[in-house]
């Protein structure tokens, strides 16, 4: 395998478990085949930013989403994000798009589309992590949509036993 193949994997990794807070620099180096020293330097000679460079872009990126297009607080989209603390998200945040979290938001929404409700947003990012585990066990079963009877027996489910 080459190198160009090997730093693929590894940013093709990134790409994929962006949410993982517990995605860390030995298991992306782990993905390429390199010590974690010898693929921070690969990886900045191919793209011209180190692996946690990458990653903080990455989530960063998937935030000004959320903020513009979702109903939740800036603490559940660091969360989501991937970010373990609130500080470092706004930090990072504003050294690379020039404004807090909050003033994003306010530039940046009301110029399109009704934003989607937090709950929404939560249930398609899957959640925090302790939620998901918590939730997954209550949730049943979806009923039948409209139209989707099995037969004239299905249409009163009170009489079923």
């Amino acid at each position: 395998m080459d190198k160009t193949h090997r730093m693929r994997l590894a940013k093709d990794a990134m790409d994929r478990d962006w949410a993982d807070p517990a995605l860390d620099l030995d298991a992306v180096a782990a993905h390429a085949g390199y010590s974690r020293y010898h693929f921070i330097r690969a990886f900045r000679e191919a793209y011209g930013e180190t692996p946690g460079q990458y990653l903080t872009h990455r989530r960063i990126e998937r935030a000004e989403e959320m903020l513009r297009g979702a109903d939740l607080t800036v603490t559940e989209i660091c969360h989501l994000v991937g970010f373990s603390s609130l500080g470092t998200f706004s930090a990072r945040f504003k050294a690379r798009t020039g404004l807090s979290p909050s003033q994003y938001r306010t530039e940046h929404v009301g110029r399109g589309a009704a934003l989607i409700p937090g709950c929404y947003a939560m249930l398609w990012a899957g959640g925090f992590p302790t939620a998901r585990t918590a939730t997954s066990k209550k949730r049943c079963e979806p009923a039948p949509a409209y139209g989707d009877d099995e037969g004239p027996a299905s249409s009163d489910r009170r009489a079923e036993p």
